[in-house]
């Protein structure tokens, strides 16, 4: 009975040592997967953030978006007065 015990032990370490082997090589997989897309967001976030740099530099730009912001903000200011004036109606 003693060696039927031995040899399920024996059987049971041998099958999960190969489980492990298997996991550790998928995990390694897993690993180099991950960092190509790691690197690979990180060129592109890169980039993105260039692209924004220039952007931000180009200072033109940013006169015409500040002059259409004030112009919609001026258009705004009549719509309410317009909206929300008293009106003096007759009686």
């Amino acid at each position: 009975m003693e060696t039927n015990t031995e040899g399920n032990a024996e059987k049971f370490f041998k099958e999960f040592g190969k489980k492990l082997d298997q996991f550790v090589v998928e995990a390694k997989d897993a690993g180099q997967r991950m960092e190509a897309d790691f690197k690979q967001k990180f060129e592109e976030l890169k980039g993105a953030g260039e692209k924004l740099k220039a952007e931000v530099e180009n200072k033109d730009r940013w006169r015409e978006v500040e002059a259409g912001l004030k112009k919609a903000g001026e258009e705004f200011e009549k719509a309410m007065k317009a909206a929300f004036a008293r009106r003096n109606t007759p009686q």
